[in-house]
């Protein structure tokens, strides 16, 4: 008995070191590298200055707080778009197969290919603005703006499919019944998707959340195309200090950066564990 254990222990091993050696190797292992380099200065003595800047100097503080907010208002405004695209594509109409294949096409586009979009439609002097010059109107500057307007609408544009393809599968894996279950009890439609279908798809809502979060905070092309030249990012600070061969601060940042993702990424844990618990209780 003992040694079939072991044999299957064994073969266990064999089929994840594949993938556990490529994590550790493409992952684990640059990780720890920036982790250990973000310590150091460059005569190789151990120090915390390199993290004292980024919450101390005005510059990097001001892009921490821009980068945040790169993240999660894309999400916001992405999530107000996502959930009612997703439960449109959800039913049957004409031409249903041919706006679910068109909707899908940002995720093909490069993200500094929708930054030069956003610059030839929405800047003044561009594509709309001239179009509503012959009726005597003006667009209100929407690229380099102090609000990042230009970058939140590319990274919306940019992650809306993203988003709803993931919600469009949460909803649709909701049983049927359910829903007929809660009409045939007296709710009504609103209500059934308020309390019943956002509940029931509340872990695949919240892991298009987290996903969008994490790539619009990090995003590069797109802010530094069209974001304003005073606020930049984290992720534009930190190619500048790269250029400027300060490499350890890069790593400083980088981990940052990564340490808001895993805080994310906690919550979104945090949440579905206890949306799991509340479902179960229910049952």
């Amino acid at each position: 008995m003992q040694t079939l254990l072991r044999a299957r222990r064994v073969q266990l091993l064999v089929l994840l070191a594949p993938g556990v050696g490529y994590l550790i190797f493409f992952f684990g292992g640059p990780l720890s590298s920036a982790l250990l380099g973000s310590f150091r200065l460059e005569d190789g003595s151990f120090t915390l200055s390199l993290y004292e800047r980024i919450f101390t100097r005005p510059s990097m503080i001001r892009g921490l707080r821009t980068s945040i907010y790169y993240g999660v208002m894309p999400v916001i405004v992405s999530l107000a778009v996502s959930v009612p695209l997703a439960l449109l594509i959800s039913k049957s109409f004409i031409g249903r197969k041919l706006f679910s294949g068109l909707y899908k096409l940002p995720m093909a586009v490069p993200g500094i290919i929708v930054g030069l979009m956003i610059i030839v439609v929405f800047e003044r002097g561009g594509f709309l603005d001239r179009l509503v010059a012959p009726l005597g109107l003006e667009l209100p500057k929407l690229v380099r703006d102090d609000w990042g307007i230009g970058v939140i609408l590319a990274s919306v544009w940019k992650q809306i499919p993203f988003m709803t393809l993931i919600i469009t599968s949460a909803f649709a894996a909701i049983p049927e019944d359910i829903r007929y279950a809660s009409r045939t009890l007296g709710a009504s439609r609103l209500k059934t998707f308020i309390f019943v279908e956002v509940p029931l798809a509340m872990p695949g809502i919240t892991a298009a959340i987290l996903l969008t979060f994490i790539g619009s905070m990090g995003s590069y092309a797109i802010p530094d195309i069209v974001g304003p030249p005073t606020a930049r990012p984290l992720s534009v600070l930190m190619v500048q200090e790269f250029n400027q061969g300060r490499f350890n601060q890069v790593y400083a940042m980088g981990m940052v950066l990564s340490l808001f993702a895993v805080f994310v990424l906690l919550a979104y844990y945090t949440l579905t564990s206890r949306i799991g618990q509340i479902r179960e209780n229910a049952q």
